[in-house]
C-alpha cells in the first residue's frame, strides 16, 4: 500500500546523506543561528516555544477533560506543513546558581547563626532527588523553506496561534531567542561542568569561536546501546509498541525518574482530506477482502460462515478511525516518542532502564532500546526540530493528546523567598512577591494550621537577606520573641504601660503632599470622629479642629520640624482656648483619652520607632483603647512606609488577627486606602486571620482578598472554605488540601495559580524555638 502522501514527503524531504563527524563539533546537526532563536539544522528551519506547565494532576474529573479538549485544539491547530516536537526536559538544578540565588550571604551583624540555620535548612530541602530536578517544556515546529526571510514570516505567524492556544489551557508561552535555546543543550551535554558565564553571540564572533564550542561536550562515544557525554553515560529509548487504551498520566511518570532526561513526542500532521482518503482506500481494501472471502466460502457451500474475527475487526476499527476523522474533529497524525535518560555510571544507567521499561509496562506499552542508532535518536529527542527515527506510529488527535505533557504547576521565580514544597512534586516553591502586578498577601487558616509560623519564616528570610524594614501589627503578642532576637524593637502599648506613642507625631516626611499637615489634619479629623461617633462630627466642628491642628503645628514647623512635637494635651488646651461652645464640646468628648486614664497616645513618644524591624504589640489595649489605638498605630506606620519610600527603600507589613482591624469602620477604612496605595510606595502588606467567615463579611475585606495575587491557605473550617472556594473558582480536587490537613499544608495561590503546598522545618533549632507558638515549644 502506497504511503500517504504526506509522510513520503516529508521522510524525503528529511533524507540527508550521512557524513561520518570528525569533531564533537560536527555531530551536533545546527548549521546556522539567527539571534531570534530561529535555526537551520540540516536542510530544515526550526523554532522552539517554552511554555509553562498547569496544575493537571490535581484538576476534577470536568476541568481535566476541559484541560485536554484544549490540549487537542492545539494539536488540531498545527499546520500540515510543519512537523512538531513536544519536549520535556528534566535538568538538574545546579548547586551553585542554586546557592547564589537563594542561599543567605553571612554579614558579621550577630545574626549569623541564624542565617547559617535557615541555609541548612535550605539545603536539606534540595538534597532529596526529585525536588533537585527542574523540569521545563518546550514545542519546536520545523518546516522546510527556501530562505531565512519565508522561515521567519512562517514562524511569525505559527508563533501566534500556538501562544493563543497555550494561553487557553492557562499555560505561558514564550519565543525563545538564540542565547536560550542553545543554553538548553549546553546544559543537556555539559550537565557536570559548572557555567562560568552567558553565551554572548558577538563575543564568539569576534574571538573567531563557533557557537558549538560552548555547547558541545569535550568527547562523544556512541555504542550499540548507549553512548557517553565525557563521563556522563546515556541511552535513548523509543516507545516501540503502544497499548490500545493509553491513560493520561504516563509522560508524567516516566517523568517522574530524578535524572536529567528528554522526553519528547515528535508529531507530523496530516491533511484532512488526504487522511479521509486514505482510510476510504483501506475500508475499501478491507471490505474487498471480507467480499472475497465470503465468496470462496459461498463457492464451497458453506453459507453460514462467520466472518474472520480479524478481519471483522479490522473492518469495526477502519470504520470508527473514518467516523473519528468526518464527524468527530479528529486529525491523523504520525508520531513517535523517544526519550533520553543520563546516569553517572553505566550500573545506573542499566538500573535507570528497566524502571524506564517497567513505568511503560505497566501502563501495557513497550519501550525499546535503539540499537546501534544512539546517535539518531539523540539527535531526534532533542528539541533540534529534527526526526531521524522511523518507527512512526498513527495516532488522531484524541490519542496523541493522551500523551499529556502536563503535570503541575511550579513556582520557581529567581530572587525568590522559599515557601514549602509542591506536594504533588516535592519542588521547592519559589516566589518573589515584588514580581507580582499586586504583591500583597493574605494567610488564611484556623488556629494551629501554622499561619503564625509562615509569617515568622518569611520575617525570618526578609530580616537575615534583605535591609528591607519590616513592621509586625500584633495583637496576640506572638511576634516579640523573634523580634528581639532578630535585634529588632517591641513596642507594647496599653492603658497600663510605660510605652506612649504620639497620636500627634510628624515629621518633614510625613504623607505624601507637599504640606504634610493636610493630611495630618484628616488623620485628627478621623481620630474625634473615632471618639465621637461615626456621622456624629459636625461641619463646624471639622473646621474648629482644622484650626486648632493649625495653630498647634505653627511653631514646631517654623521650626524646621524641630523642637518639642505637640501632642493632643496641646490640642486639648487649644480646643479650650476657642470662643465656640461645639470647641469645649469636642475637648470634653476627648477628655478619657487626653487627660484621663486612656491618654497613653496623648503623650510624647518615648520608644524607638526608627528600628529597622519593629512589633507593635497591642494585646493590652482593651476594648475602650483599641479603635483609637489601631488608628495611631496605622498611622504611625503609613508615615514609615512614606518615608521609607522617599529613601528608596522597601516596607513588609504584617497585620495578625487581621479581621480585628474591621470590626471599626476608620480602622478598616484607613487600612483599606493604605493596601491599595501600598504598591506605590514599595510596600507590602500581609494579613493573617484565622475567622475568615467573619473578615469576608466586610464587603471591603472580601475585594482586598479577591485582588490579592498572594495568598497562603492553610487547614479551613468548614464553612470558611466553602466561601473561598466561591470566592477563588477552588475546585473540589483542590479544596482537599486545605481540608482536615495537618499544620503547615494547604494551597498557595500566586498569580492565580492554585498549588498545593507543604511546609516543615527542623525542630531542633533555634529559629524554629523562635518561630512556633505550640505550647512548651517556644
Amino acid at each position: 500500500m502506497p504511503l500517504i502522501k504526506t509522510l513520503s514527503q516529508t521522510l524525503k524531504q528529511d533524507k540527508e546523506k550521512f557524513k561520518v563527524p570528525k569533531s564533537v563539533q560536527q555531530a551536533i546537526p545546527i548549521r546556522k543561528i539567527w539571534p531570534d532563536g530561529i535555526f537551520q539544522v540540516e536542510s530544515k528551519y526550526s523554532r522552539t516555544f517554552r511554555f509553562t506547565d498547569i496544575n493537571y494532576s490535581i484538576a476534577s474529573k470536568a476541568d481535566k477533560t476541559e484541560m485536554f479538549l484544549d490540549y487537542s485544539e492545539l494539536l488540531n491547530a498545527l499546520d500540515s506543513g510543519c512537523t512538531a516536537k513536544i519536549t520535556l526536559n528534566n535538568r538538574k538544578i545546579n548547586k551553585e546558581e542554586f546557592e547564589q540565588s537563594l542561599l543567605i550571604p553571612m554579614k558579621g551583624d550577630g545574626l549569623d547563626e541564624y542565617r547559617k540555620e535557615y541555609n541548612d535548612m535550605l539545603l536539606s530541602k534540595i538534597s532529596g532527588t526529585n525536588n533537585s530536578i527542574y523540569q521545563e517544556r518546550y514545542l519546536t515546529i520545523s518546516v522546510h523553506k527556501k530562505n531565512i526571510d519565508e522561515a521567519r514570516t512562517y514562524f511569525a505567524r505559527v508563533g501566534t496561534d500556538i501562544i493563543t492556544h497555550l494561553a487557553k489551557l492557562s499555560s505561558i508561552g514564550e519565543e525563545l531567542d538564540a542565547e536560550q535555546r542553545l543554553q538548553i543543550f549546553r546544559d543537556f551535554f555539559k550537565a557536570d561542568v559548572p557555567q562560568s558565564f552567558p553565551f554572548d553571540m558577538k563575543a564568539f564572533a569576534k574571538k573567531g569561536h563557533s557557537f558549538k564550542d560552548w555547547i558541545c561536550p569535550d568527547t562523544m562515544e556512541f555504542h550499540n546501546d548507549h553512548f557517553k557525554l565525557g563521563e556522563q553515560y546515556g541511552r535513548v529509548l523509543f516507545m516501540e509498541d503502544y497499548a490500545s487504551y493509553v491513560k493520561d498520566e504516563m509522560i508524567s511518570e516516566l517523568c517522574s525518574l530524578g535524572r536529567n532526561l528528554m522526553l519528547s513526542i515528535d508529531i507530523i500532521p496530516v491533511p484532512t482530506d488526504e487522511a479521509v482518503r486514505e482510510i476510504q482506500n483501506r475500508l475499501l481494501g478491507v471490505e474487498t477482502n471480507v467480499t472475497n472471502w465470503q465468496r470462496r466460502q459461498n463457492a464451497n457451500n458453506n453459507f453460514s460462515a462467520v466472518v474472520p474475527y480479524d478481519m471483522e475487526l479490522q473492518r469495526k476499527e477502519t470504520k470508527e478511525m473514518l467516523d473519528d476523522l468526518t464527524t468527530r474533529d479528529q486529525r491523523m497524525m504520525f508520531g513517535i516518542l523517544t526519550m533520553v535518560h543520563m546516569a553517572e555510571s553505566k550500573k545506573q544507567l542499566d538500573s535507570d532502564t528497566e524502571t524506564l521499561y517497567s513505568i511503560a509496562r505497566k501502563h501495557l506499552c513497550q519501550m525499546a532500546t535503539l540499537k546501534w542508532q544512539q546517535v539518531d535518536g539523540l539527535n531526534t529527542v532533542l528539541p533540534y526540530g529534527l526526526r531521524k527515527i522511523d518507527a512512526v506510529r498513527t495516532l488522531t488527535t484524541e490519542s496523541t493528546a493522551v500523551l499529556i505533557p502536563f503535570h503541575t504547576q511550579e513556582i520557581m521565580q529567581p530572587g525568590g523567598i522559599y515557601y514549602g514544597q509542591n506536594a504533588v512534586s516535592k519542588n521547592m516553591l519559589v516566589a518573589d512577591r515584588r514580581k507580582l502586578l499586586n504583591g500583597n498577601s493574605f494567610r488564611l487558616g484556623v488556629s494551629g494550621s501554622g499561619k503564625s509560623f509562615s509569617a515568622k519564616e518569611e520575617i525570618v528570610d526578609l530580616a537575615l537577606s534583605t535591609e528591607d524594614d519590616i513592621l509586625i501589627l500584633d495583637p496576640e503578642s506572638e511576634f516579640a520573641s523573634l523580634v528581639e532576637a532578630l535585634n529588632g524593637e517591641v513596642i507594647r502599648i496599653s492603658a497600663t504601660s510605660d510605652t506612649h506613642l504620639n497620636a500627634l507625631d510628624m515629621d518633614s516626611a510625613y504623607g505624601n503632599d507637599r504640606n504634610p499637615l493636610i493630611e495630618k489634619s484628616e488623620f485628627i479629623l478621623s481620630l474625634f470622629e473615632q471618639l465621637v461617633g461615626a456621622g456624629n462630627l459636625s461641619a463646624k466642628e471639622k473646621s474648629i479642629l482644622d484650626r486648632c491642628t493649625a495653630d498647634v503645628y505653627r511653631d514646631y514647623m517654623r521650626g524646621g520640624y524641630k523642637g518639642q512635637v505637640p501632642t493632643l494635651k496641646d490640642l486639648y488646651r487649644q480646643l479650650m482656648l476657642q470662643p465656640e461652645e461645639e470647641a469645649r464640646g469636642l475637648a470634653l468628648s476627648s477628655e478619657l483619652f487626653i487627660n484621663g486614664s486612656l491618654n497613653t497616645f496623648a503623650q510624647e513618644t518615648n520608644v524607638n520607632t526608627k528600628s529597622r524591624i519593629i512589633d507593635y504589640d497591642i494585646r493590652e489595649l482593651g476594648e475602650q483603647l483599641m479603635p483609637l489605638g489601631m488608628l495611631v498605630t496605622l498611622d504611625s506606620i503609613f508615615n514609615r512606609v512614606i518615608q521609607n519610600w522617599k529613601k528608596g527603600k522597601t516596607t513588609w507589613i504584617f497585620a495578625d488577627e487581621f479581621y480585628l482591624l474591621f470590626r471599626y469602620e476608620y480602622s478598616a477604612d484607613f487600612f483599606y486606602r493604605l493596601y491599595k496605595r501600598i504598591r506605590k510606595y514599595s510596600g507590602f502588606v500581609t494579613g493573617l486571620t484565622q475567622n475568615v467567615e467573619e473578615l469576608l463579611k466586610s464587603d471591603t475585606a472580601r475585594l482586598m482578598l479577591a485582588n490579592s495575587e498572594f495568598l497562603i491557605l492553610l487547614n479551613q473550617a468548614t464553612t470558611d472554605r466553602d466561601e473561598l472556594a466561591a470566592l477563588l473558582n477552588i475546585s473540589d480536587n483542590q479544596l482537599s488540601y486545605i481540608t482536615n490537613v495537618g499544620a503547615g499544608h494547604g494551597l498557595i495561590r500566586c498569580s492565580g495559580n492554585l498549588v498545593p503546598f507543604e511546609n516543615s522545618f527542623p525542630r531542633n533549632t533555634k529559629l524554629y524555638r523562635l518561630m512556633t507558638t505550640k505550647p512548651g515549644e517556644a
